[in-house]
């Protein structure tokens, strides 16, 4: 159990995208999230108080949340004098990151000499099978992305939201750190050993109500040279009856890869379709969810109307204008 209030750890982020774990407990979690940290240099602001981690405790906070998900997901020695005051001050620490707070001697030399705790939520705990691929009872939806970090999550978390609403029989399925802290649950599936992810989706998504929609959390993107493999894993492990298409405008290339363009809609909508047909021949793609956060309303607007005519589906932010529209999709 991760104790709240948080203060949420920027660290040295070089930009806002950088510290996206942040962001999503900001957005979902704002009654945890009391505080952040940055260090010089920092790029990224929640809008938070900044607060030393000796003013965080005496405030009340309990746990220092790492908000940062750094390419390959490790623990900068830039960091570890600031997570060790945060420890001395008397707070524990939860992380998301592949580089475990538990491989850092100095972190853990003081959580024990000071009695706190360091949660690392990216460990596998269970021994999940290999996928069979058999048709299960219940219905999901997935988000599926032109690129990792265009707000497949948002997308899933308001999807609940609106479905849980109207008193549908929804729930949540998280797949990455972010998810899993914001929600207290999940499967963090890229940290789980290749064979076995697509395993590990049935068992977080397993069979159900006929009228119960797992929601399940999308992650990295089948044009992503990265991490396409989690995708896959996903579409197959989740069986999806329905997908939602995910796509950020304003990219001007592949997050963390300025050599690659950004796939069109309707390649993401082909190949994402086929795939998911393999394991489940009924899958439909419902709707298309755009993050227009860097975009002002009258050109949002605009931009998602074009692209409803072009596709013919509902295009809709649902962070900025609610999933209700996805959700009417998916009757």
């Amino acid at each position: 159990m991760i104790d709240a209030p948080y203060i949420l750890f920027l660290g040295d982020a070089v930009d806002p995208l950088a510290a996206k774990v942040a962001q999503g407990i900001r957005d979902w979690r704002p009654d945890y999230a009391k505080a952040q940290f940055r260090l010089p240099g920092c790029n990224a602001d929640m809008g938070l108080p900044d607060m030393t981690m000796e003013e965080a405790a005496a405030a009340g906070i309990k746990t220092v949340v790492i908000g940062v998900a750094n390419r390959g997901g490790h623990i900068s020695e830039a960091w570890i004098t600031a997570l060790e005051a945060a420890l001395v001050a008397g707070m524990d620490i939860a992380s998301g990151l592949h580089n475990l707070l538990s491989d850092e001697g100095a972190l853990v030399a003081a959580a024990q000499m000071h009695g706190r705790t360091l949660h690392d939520v990216r460990i596998p705990t269970v021994a999940y099978p290999i996928a069979n691929g058999k048709k299960r009872s219940g219905k999901r939806v997935l988000a599926v992305g032109t690129d990792c970090s265009v707000g497949k999550m948002y997308t899933a978390i308001a999807l609940e939201r609106e479905m849980q609403a109207r008193g549908l029989n929804a729930t949540f399925r998280a797949t990455g750190q972010t998810g899993i802290l914001i929600t207290g649950g999940g499967i963090p599936l890229d940290a789980v050993v290749a064979d076995f992810m697509a395993g590990a989706v049935e068992y977080l998504t397993p069979e159900n109500d006929p009228d119960h929609w797992d929601i399940i959390e999308g992650q990295g993107s089948l044009f992503h040279a990265s991490y396409s493999g989690v995708t896959m894993a996903l579409i197959h492990g989740g069986q999806p009856d329905a997908l939602i298409l995910a796509h950020e405008p304003t990219r001007s290339h592949m997050r963390g890869l300025p050599e690659y363009a950004l796939p069109s809609l309707e390649d993401l909508r082909d190949m994402a379709l086929r795939l998911a047909q393999v394991v489940n021949p009924a899958c439909k793609v419902i709707g298309v969810s755009v993050n227009t956060a860097k975009m002002p309303e009258d050109e949002a607007s605009a931009y998602l109307q074009a692209l409803e005519t072009r596709l013919g589906l509902p295009c809709v932010d649902p962070y900025r204008h609610g999933a209700a529209r996805l959700v009417d999709a998916l009757a």
